[in-house]
């Protein structure tokens, strides 16, 4: 069933919370192999699936245990034609593919949601190229081509919604809600910052997220900032504007480094979960919508807990 399509429950004022970084999770704690940090691989074999039921499964009993919502993305950053090819799959298999990452989470669904912890589904979209680099970008038009079979197969299934993660220039954005709003799917778009609170194209955090609106009419049904510590990008977010509104998730990565110390890394630095908690906790008083909390990069279950812990006692105090 398609029970929150037309109706996001993490549009209100409730927390919901998401996973935390799925892949360098599975990498440096579960010491599983994946290829071009392509999780929905996983799905080929059964071993496969139960690892990643187990992993979202683990999300959900803490949401479950703040009385918080939680909003599970499809394990399918990877699952586009590009990256899936590198794997050997064709569009049929990429679109079973798909299709299977929502099987899943619906499962979790059925298993796990209550009243006070709703379960959104979204099926997740990464950039074509490489979400640290933005060397190759495509036209508004050629983005729009691509990734709308793998949006029109989340619209075929009973996700939610569709969330795009890391992107790092302002046309792909746009090609994808213009996707997302011809196969009538509620959309999130989740842009990377570099150390300087600026896109790796250039731009500013503010110029983006205010030219997709003017580009799509305003259509996203809210932003998120993703793949960059809360440090990189907590000026650019004193720029004043209505732009800082319509930015309602957060998944940060745990460490301070810029994304090419990062993809020269042979280790994984998880930071500091509780300091990571704070920060949240300080940027919901920059970001007065900010609902969606959640990690990224060498962030796992105790840094979504911690998270919690600084956000529950920051609503508590409000009220």
């Amino acid at each position: 069933m398609r029970q929150y399509r037309n109706r996001l429950p993490q549009l209100r004022d409730d927390l919901f919370i998401t996973d935390g970084g799925l892949e360098t999770t599975l990498i440096f704690h579960e010491g599983i192999a994946l290829p071009y940090f392509a999780a929905f691989h996983l799905l080929k074999d059964d071993t496969g699936f139960d690892t990643l039921f187990h992993y979202f499964t683990r999300y959900v009993k803490i949401a479950r245990r703040w009385g918080f919502g939680i909003v599970l993305e499809a394990p399918t950053w990877r699952a586009n034609p590009d990256w899936g090819a590198k794997l050997g799959y064709d569009a049929v298999t990429l679109a079973d593919a798909n299709r299977k990452a929502i099987g899943l989470l619906l499962e979790i669904r059925a298993a796990y949601e209550t009243l006070e912890t709703p379960i959104v589904i979204s099926g997740n979209l990464g950039p074509r190229g490489d979400g640290y680099r933005a060397d190759s970008q495509m036209s508004i038009d050629v983005a729009w081509e691509y990734h709308r079979p793998q949006i029109e197969t989340f619209a075929q299934t009973d996700a939610d919604m569709v969330s795009a993660l890391t992107l790092n220039y302002v046309e792909e954005a746009i090609g994808i809600v213009q996707a997302a709003r011809d196969a009538a799917m509620p959309v999130a778009i989740s842009f990377t910052v570099e150390t300087d609170g600026h896109l790796p194209s250039g731009d500013r955090l503010a110029e983006a997220i205010q030219r997709t609106e003017q580009e799509t009419n305003g259509y996203v049904a809210y932003y998120l900032i993703n793949c960059a510590h809360p440090t990189h990008f907590e000026q650019a977010l004193q720029e004043d504007g209505h732009w800082r509104k319509r930015i309602r998730g957060l998944r940060a990565n745990a460490s301070k480094r810029s994304h090419a110390e990062l993809d020269e890394s042979a280790d994984l630095d998880i930071g500091n979960p509780q300091k990571l908690g704070e920060q949240y906790r300080r940027l919901r008083d920059l970001l007065p919508c900010l609902t969606v909390l959640g990690g990224c990069c060498g962030t796992d279950h105790r840094h979504v807990e911690a998270i919690c812990d600084a956000c529950h006692a920051h609503v508590e105090i409000s009220l």
